[in-house]
């Protein structure tokens, strides 16, 4: 695959090991033991994908992945020994795109690594591979989205998410359809991560949110106009 990761876990034998996943399917690996050192990787190299526990010494997960996104929309999958819900709401709120709780299989979590990367990149579902409705127009080929001519910083999860919405336009889906297709897994885990994603969304869009409704009150019925 050619794609660089950054792994960033502060115990020894869960980063050796994951490390090797990755290597064994052609990811080029950096790996980081503490915040700080994340971050100082993160911004001297080209990253595609941080893969990102929570407990760790100097600066812990939560504070890189919201330093990262600052500046970046490349995709993050939180791993950590916490199940806690609000703790998962908390990763997606700071844009995290996965979230994976120990203990974990390295084979799955490079199989929605690839996955994530592939949706990332546009190359799934990518038939008709530009969209354009209400002044918003979708690359899916190239990731790109621009807004009234002017392009528009979207999260991984947030562009898969959108163009979902556009290309079921009119339908009646779950929060569990949501997930289904737009996560691509079965999600174990509070669907409120829908409403969250929703939002952002809708803040991201501004006046152009008005083209996405809610409509009815148990599940989503979405019309982009």
């Amino acid at each position: 695959m050619n794609k660089n990761v950054l792994i960033v876990e502060d115990e020894a034998r869960i980063l050796e090991i994951t490390s090797d996943y990755f290597k064994a399917n052609d990811f080029n690996v950096f790996e980081a033991v503490d915040g700080q050192e994340a971050l100082d990787l993160f911004n001297s190299n080209k990253i595609d994908l941080v893969v990102l526990d929570i407990m760790m010494p100097k600066l812990d997960g939560w504070s890189v992945c919201r330093r990262i996104r600052k500046n970046s929309d490349v995709p993050i999958i939180i791993i950590t020994a916490r199940s806690d819900e609000d703790d998962k709401l908390m990763g997606f709120e700071l844009g995290a795109d996965e979230y994976v709780t120990k203990p974990f299989s390295p084979k799955v979590l490079v199989a929605r690594a690839k996955n994530l990367l592939k949706r990332a990149s546009g190359s799934i579902n990518s038939s008709i591979n530009t969209l354009e409705v209400g002044g918003i127009k979708i690359d899916k080929s190239s990731h790109i989205i621009t807004m009234d001519g002017k392009q528009l910083d979207l999260a991984p999860k947030e562009f898969s998410l959108l163009v979902y919405l556009i290309e079921n336009k009119g339908l009646v889906l779950s929060r569990e359809t949501i997930l289904n297709n737009v996560w691509a897994y079965d999600f174990f885990g509070d669907l409120r991560v829908v409403d969250t994603h929703i939002k952002k969304l809708r803040k991201k869009l501004g006046d152009k949110s008005s083209y996405i409704h809610t409509l009815i009150r148990v599940g989503y019925k979405f019309e982009v106009l």
